[in-house]
């Protein structure tokens, strides 16, 4: 497909809220030796499999190339990258960006053509986090649990989301040009995806899952998340509070165990299946 060629959307990826809590994993029960080594465990397969889509991510960078949706509004120049539908693809940003102006992000209420020819093509990743209240041993902690087979993806910037958050509670340093950036990154992620379904088609081909979180924490802003198939669970509450007691930070990694691992989807597999049945 040309760079001029723009597909229709098809099977847009799903959405649903995130901010308190978003598709909590299923619990399990766990001893306190189980937990020291699944955790051990989880930490490397998720570095594998985070290394694995990055690598993947760098390798399909011209894909995911601005100019492809944006054309010469992308800073490049007007001949080479006079893309069809790059005036009507700026218009829709420019107008959903205005969505979230006000609080807590408190933009400039224009976007200009900058924050635009800016964007740096580069895909990152950061992770998954929600809010989690646990209760346990007479006492109630409020959680950050982080997925080891879940991302935000978006084009990079000067705040990952994490430190976006921060922001927003008032807890961090407000760089108002690198939150503006981070506003525009997400929108033109979720963009470039509605536009060129083959992309999410590929991730898929590579056995991860593109879905939408709207995030209720920043004004429903459209964050597109990327999945492995395999799952994730959290462990109960009181050893949750016992675990984070015992390191004094209130947040905690979700957990995969060998049966998650055993049960793999194969989605090529699925559905050559599904043809002989």
């Amino acid at each position: 497909m040309t760079e001029t060629e723009a597909e229709q959307p098809e099977d847009v990826a799903p959405e649903s809220e995130s901010g308190a809590e978003s598709a909590p994993a299923a619990e399990r029960s766990l001893t306190i030796p189980e937990l020291a080594e699944l955790r051990s465990k989880t930490q490397a397969i998720s570095d594998a499999m985070y290394s694995q889509i990055c690598g993947h991510l760098e390798t399909l960078r011209p894909l995911f190339a601005p100019r492809r949706l944006l054309g010469k509004f992308s800073g490049g120049s007007a001949r080479r990258d006079d893309v069809a539908g790059a005036e009507k693809a700026v218009s829709s940003i420019k107008a959903r960006y205005k969505e979230f102006v006000g609080k807590p992000f408190g933009l400039k209420p224009d976007l200009s053509d900058d924050a635009l020819t800016t964007i740096d093509p580069r895909v990152e990743l950061h992770p998954w986090e929600y809010a989690h209240e646990a209760t346990g041993a007479g006492e109630t902690r409020t959680l950050a649990i982080t997925s080891p087979v879940r991302w935000v993806m978006s084009y990079a910037g000067g705040y990952t989301l994490h430190e976006v958050r921060e922001v927003l509670s008032g807890r961090g340093e407000k760089r108002p040009a690198d939150l503006q950036q981070f506003v525009v990154n997400t929108l033109v992620m979720a963009s470039m995806l509605e536009k060129f379904p083959a992309l999410v088609r590929l991730l898929e081909d590579l056995r991860f899952e593109v879905g939408r979180e709207i995030a209720s924490d920043m004004r429903d802003l459209p964050l597109v998340t990327l999945s492995s198939n395999l799952s994730s669970f959290r462990p109960p509450d009181d050893l949750l509070v016992m675990a984070t007691g015992f390191s004094g930070v209130d947040a905690f990694i979700e957990l995969i165990d060998r049966d998650a691992i055993d049960s793999l989807r194969d989605p090529l597999r699925e559905r050559l299946a599904a043809k002989l049945a």
